[in-house]
C-alpha cells in the first residue's frame, strides 16, 4: 500500500484529534453540564437537598467504579471496539436521561451514561498516541486533550446554563445525542484499531471496589438525610469497608488483577491519587454548591451563573501552557506545593461569602483556584504516571481516572452532609442560613486543600534528591 500524501495524512490527523476531543469533552462535561439546572430538577421531578446530589453521583461512580474495567476491556478486546461500543451505549442513555419522566429514571439513565464512560475513555488517550507518532505532534495533542480534561466539568456548567436558560434542562443531555452519533458515524473510518490481546478480566475486582464506593457515597448521603445513627447510614458504610478491603485481597491473589498492587509502592504514585482525590473533590463539591448558592441565595438565573465560571475556565486552559513553560525553570516540588497552597487560598477567599455578597466579588477567588487546580492537576497526572512500567501503562493512567472521579464524588458526598449539619443547626433566615451553608462547604473544602498540601510534602520529601524531578514537566492525561 502506498503511504498516505502528506495533506491528506494531516487531515485524517486532524478528524480524529476532533473526534477523540468531542468524546472526552462530551463525556467530561456530562458530569456537571446538570449543574446549573439542578433547582430546575428538584422542582420538576421531586427531588429531597440530598437525594439532588446522587444526579452527579450516579454518574460519577458509574464512570470512576468501572474505569479499570474499561480500560482491561479496552486491552482485551480492541480499543476502538470499545470505544465505540461505549459511546453508543452514551449516546443512548444520553437520550433516555433528556427525556426520563422521574428521578429514578434519570438516576438511572445517569448511572448508564457513566457506565458507557468508563468503557469509552480508557481508549481516546491510547488511540491519540497511537494516531500522532511523531513527538512534537503527540505533545502538542495530549496538551489539547489535558485542557479539555482539566476545563470540562467547567465547561460543562457554561453550556448547561445556556440550555436551562434558553430551552430546558434535558436539552443539557440531548445534545449528545447527536454529538455520538457524528461520532460514532467518522469513528470506524478513521480511529486506527489495536489488535486484541489474551487475557482475563478481574470481573470480581471491578464487581467489589464499584459496590464498595457505591455502598460508601449512599451511607454518606443516607447520613446527610437522616443522620449517622441510622440502620440506613450504618450498612452500607459497613459494607463499604469490607468490600473495599475485599478488592485488596483479591488483587494481591489475582493472575490478572485489574489494579496491579505494585503500583501503590511508589510513595510519589500514592501520593499523587490521594492528592488528586482530596483536590478534586474540593473542587467538583465547589461546582455543585456554587452553582447553587449564585441561584438560590443570589437569584441568579441559569444563564448568568454558568458565565460566572468563564473566567475560571479560561484559566485551566491557560495553565496547560503556563506549566509547559515552568516547568524547565521551576523544579517540579515547588510548583506542586505552590499551585496546592495558591489553590487553597482561593477556596478560603471565597469561603467568606454571605448572602449579601456581590457576585463580582466571587470572581477574583475562582481566579486563583483556576489558577491553582489548573496546575496541580497537570503535575499530579504527571507524578501519578511516573516510573510505571509500559505494561502497566492501561491500568496506571486508569487510576489517576479513577481518582479523579471518585474524589468528585466522595468530596460530594461528604460535604453534602457538612451542608446539611450547617443549615440544620442555623436558626437565622432560609436565604442567610443556606449562604452560611455553602460558606461552611467551602471552608471544609479549604481543608481537603491543606490535607494535599501534607499529602504533596511527604510524597517529594521520599523522593527529594531524585533528579528526575528536576526534569522539564510533561503534560500527560489519564486515558
Amino acid at each position: 500500500m502506498s503511504p498516505t500524501p502528506p495533506r491528506a495524512g494531516a487531515r485524517h490527523r486532524a478528524v480524529v484529534l476532533m473526534v477523540i476531543l468531542g468524546c472526552q469533552l462530551m463525556m467530561t462535561l456530562d458530569a456537571s453540564i446538570v449543574t446549573t439546572a439542578l433547582t430546575h430538577i428538584k422542582a420538576e421531578l421531586g427531588f429531597t437537598d440530598s437525594s439532588l446530589s446522587w444526579i452527579q453521583n450516579a454518574y460519577v461512580l458509574a464512570f470512576g467504579g468501572l474505569l479499570l474495567l474499561g480500560a482491561r476491556a479496552g486491552d482485551l478486546l480492541g480499543r476502538r471496539r470499545v470505544f465505540i461500543a461505549g459511546t453508543a451505549l452514551f449516546t443512548a442513555a444520553s437520550l433516555l436521561a433528556g427525556l426520563a419522566p422521574s428521578a429514578e429514571l434519570l438516576i438511572a439513565a445517569r448511572t448508564l451514561q457513566g457506565l458507557a464512560s468508563a468503557f469509552a475513555i480508557p481508549s481516546t488517550l491510547a488511540l491519540l498516541i497511537t494516531s500522532f507518532p511523531e513527538p512534537e505532534e503527540r505533545t502538542r495533542a495530549i496538551a489539547i486533550y489535558s485542557a479539555v480534561i482539566g476545563a470540562g466539568a467547567s465547561v460543562g456548567i457554561i453550556v448547561g446554563g445556556v440550555f436551562t436558560e434558553y430551552l430546558s434542562w434535558r436539552w443539557g443531555l440531548l445534545v449528545n445525542v447527536p454529538l455520538g452519533i457524528l461520532i460514532l458515524a467518522l469513528s470506524p473510518r478513521y480511529l486506527p484499531e489495536t489488535e486484541p490481546r489474551p487475557g482475563r478480566v478481574d470481573i470480581l475486582g471491578a464487581l467489589s471496589v464499584t459496590v464498595g464506593m457505591s455502598a460508601l457515597v449512599y451511607g454518606l448521603v443516607e447520613a446527610a438525610e437522616i443522620g449517622w445513627g441510622s440502620a440506613q447510614t450504618l450498612v452500607p458504610l459497613t459494607a463499604s469497608v469490607i468490600l473495599l478491603v475485599a478488592f485488596v485481597l483479591i488483587e494481591l491473589r489475582a493472575t490478572q488483577p485489574i489494579v496491579p498492587i505494585r503500583l501503590f509502592f511508589s510513595v510519589q504514585r500514592s501520593g499523587a491519587y490521594i492528592g488528586r482525590v482530596l483536590i478534586v473533590g474540593a473542587m467538583f463539591s465547589t461546582f455543585y454548591f456554587l452553582s447553587q448558592y449564585l441561584q438560590n441565595v443570589r437569584g441568579l438565573s441559569p444563564l448568568a451563573t454558568g458565565l460566572v465560571y468563564i473566567p475560571m475556565t479560561g484559566m485551566f486552559f491557560a495553565m496547560v501552557y503556563a506549566v509547559r513553560w515552568a516547568g524547565p525553570r521551576i523544579s517540579k516540588p515547588v510548583l506542586l506545593l505552590t499551585s496546592l497552597v495558591t489553590a487553597g487560598i482561593g477556596m478560603a477567599w471565597l469561603s467568606r461569602i454571605d448572602a449579601t455578597t456581590p457576585v463580582a466579588s466571587i470572581l477574583p477567588p475562582l481566579l486563583v483556584l483556576g489558577i491553582g487546580q489548573g496546575i496541580a492537576i497537570i503535575l499530579l497526572t504527571d507524578f501519578g504516571m511516573a516510573e510505571v512500567d509500559p505494561g502497566d501503562a492501561g491500568a496506571g493512567s486508569g487510576l489517576v481516572n479513577t481518582a479523579h472521579q471518585i474524589g468528585g464524588s466522595i468530596g460530594l458526598a461528604l460535604l453534602t452532609v457538612v451542608y446539611g449539619s450547617a443549615v440544620h443547626h442555623d436558626a437565622a433566615p432560609g436565604a442567610v442560613a443556606q449562604a452560611h451553608g455553602y460558606s461552611t462547604v467551602f471552608e471544609v473544602a479549604t481543608g481537603f486543600y491543606a490535607l494535599a498540601v501534607i499529602v504533596a510534602v511527604v510524597m517529594l520529601t521520599a523522593h527529594r534528591r531524585a533528579s528526575r524531578w528536576t526534569a522539564p514537566v510533561t503534560v500527560a492525561a489519564a486515558s
